[in-house]
């Protein structure tokens, strides 16, 4: 079992500094061209790989162009373009209802803050915060997936459950210019290593000062599960 530092503000910045030489080239894997498709891609990647997403849009970003596209295509046409992706139905529900949205409400320009965006068909929080920091530059928060949800309390740096609480603690701990940043090596190391179901704790740069590392510790603090 590791042993954290000695307040969460210090643990953060240590998993950071760690995080950032293990993965120097740490960003964001989805591939896309502009605004719009970036709010696409995010949308899709909802519960499916970004690896399976960026096949998807290859073809997807092709056939439409423009938010007029997607408002204007049939549901049916749209979800069977997206019929490898993980509940497209629903996603090309969302996706339809947001470029009209974009197309009536925002001259077909995909809207710059956290609360025209969460408006948006399918865009919580988490989407809302991708599309701000990548297609806008605007870092208002801190991106919450299942990753960065299951490494931080890993790690001890919450032990709140759910995205937008974790999210909330995570800003008062993580310095403002690393929050675009934790998201981005918390996927790779949450990929790499500190998997969902079998973390390889022997090869991980922080298991010294991870309190849910299996070679002394009982517990996965993630899931509060058992090793």
């Amino acid at each position: 079992m590791g042993t954290p530092l000695a307040s969460t503000g210090e643990q953060a910045e240590e998993v950071v500094n760690r995080l950032e030489e293990a993965y120097p080239d740490s960003t964001i894997s989805l591939r896309y061209a502009d605004r719009l498709e970036l709010l696409i891609a995010v949308i899709l990647s909802a519960q499916c790989t970004d690896e399976r997403v960026n096949s998807e849009t290859e073809h997807l970003f092709e056939k439409y162009d423009g938010a007029k596209d997607y408002a204007n295509v049939p549901q049916d046409e749209l979800a069977e373009d997206l019929n490898s992706i993980t509940y497209y139905n629903n996603k090309a529900k969302y996706i339809r209802s947001a470029c009209e949205s974009i197309v009536e409400d925002h001259d077909g320009e995909v809207p710059d803050t956290m609360a025209e965006l969460t408006d948006l068909s399918g865009v919580g929080r988490k989407t809302a915060n991708v599309v701000l920091q990548h297609g806008h530059d605007v870092v208002e928060g801190i991106v919450v997936d299942t990753h960065v949800q299951r490494l931080s309390r890993r790690l001890g740096l919450t032990e709140e459950e759910y995205p937008e609480p974790i999210e909330a603690e995570l800003m008062e701990i993580v310095l403002e210019d690393y929050w675009q940043q934790f998201t981005h090596l918390c996927i790779d190391h949450g990929r790499a290593t500190c998997t969902a179901r079998n973390p390889d704790c022997s090869a991980c740069v922080l298991a010294d000062i991870c309190p849910s590392e299996k070679g002394d510790g009982e517990v996965d603090l993630a899931s509060g599960d058992p090793w």
